[in-house]
């Protein structure tokens, strides 16, 4: 850990989330002081200093100048944005968050602030691409997710350099892991198995880079840490097809006789393959993924059997 980080106070939004939970946990294993953003009051037993801020209300910069005052934060690190089965792809949320990071990243450096990463997706890139590299894939995305975060990651780069802070944008390509959306493909294979029902994967044959949540969380304290400036890519580096993913998965739960894979796929067929050229993180931070994929589907499946209780078969 660098000196800075360590004698620091690190401001985290989407603290509680999906990749939140993971990364707040990373940074106090860490030592680190965690602020963090909530948009209702919590406690702060669990060694977060919890600030109410909601980011997309009227009275975010009141909020944040309040938190800022008390956190008085040195570092940045920005997660939220807009989730849920509606909102992620191409939900209107997504322009929000545009206007609220300017916002957020203005608070921050009228507080003192002196680094901040944000978090970015591999759905910023060229989709035919098959290799997606920080310094040479053509940046086109495909979602109103992907642009705004495109967007976003350009006025972020302008922003830093012309306020002299140190910045770096973490792109994340496709997560799997504990508290995942249960929309989303892994869990809702998972639970369908879990509670005795058939599953079927569609799209079967795609390729995509699948990295576990706990490395995704440890690569952006890496890089909230490091010196590194600009885009880095966070990811496994290597793709699986989805069937193979989801089946792995079936035949850890002695389930695989109740998924189907293939079938009649709705809308258009997206890119066969995505995947990340890792090399900078490996390179400049020292960083790679810790955890091989059946470790962490045993963990995700694990949390899922508690998480479930009751409504899990015994399996």
């Amino acid at each position: 850990m660098t000196a800075a980080l360590a004698k620091g106070r690190v401001f985290v939004t989407g603290a509680a989330g999906f990749l939140g939970t993971p990364t707040v946990r990373a940074l106090l294993d860490r030592g680190v002081a965690v602020h963090a953003a909530s948009r209702r009051p919590r406690s702060s037993d669990d060694g977060v200093h919890w600030h109410v801020v909601d980011l997309l209300s009227r009275d975010a910069r009141s909020q944040l100048e309040s938190a800022f005052e008390v956190a008085k934060p040195t570092h940045l690190l920005h997660l939220a944005w807009a989730s849920g089965r509606d909102g992620f792809r191409d939900g209107p949320e997504n322009y929000r968050w545009i206007g609220a990071t300017v916002e957020l990243l203005e608070r921050f450096r009228a507080a003192g602030g002196r680094r901040a990463v944000a978090v970015g997706t591999g759905a910023e890139y060229d989709a035919t691409s098959p290799v997606c590299d920080e310094a040479t894939t053509p940046l086109r995305p495909g979602s109103t997710y992907g642009v705004c975060k495109k967007l976003m990651s350009e006025l972020f780069a302008r922003y830093v350099d012309q306020h002299g802070l140190s910045g770096a944008w973490g792109r994340l390509f496709y997560l799997y892991g504990p508290r995942e959306d249960e929309y989303r493909l892994l869990p809702s294979i998972v639970t369908a198995l879990m509670r005795g029902e058939s599953a079927q994967c569609t799209f079967d044959r795609l390729e995509r880079d699948y990295l576990h949540i706990d490395d995704a969380a440890r690569g952006l304290v890496d890089l909230l840490e490091s010196e590194v400036e600009g885009p880095m890519n966070i990811a496994a580096g290597a793709a699986i097809s989805l069937g193979e993913l989801v089946g792995r998965a079936a035949d850890q739960l002695g389930l695989r006789d109740r998924l189907q894979l293939g079938g009649e796929p709705r809308g258009e067929h997206p890119a066969p393959t995505i995947r990340a050229n890792v090399d900078r993180a490996r390179v400049e931070l020292g960083w790679t993924p810790r955890l091989e994929l059946d470790a962490g589907l045993a963990q995700t499946l694990d949390w899922w059997r508690e998480h479930l209780g009751q409504e899990a078969v015994d399996v």
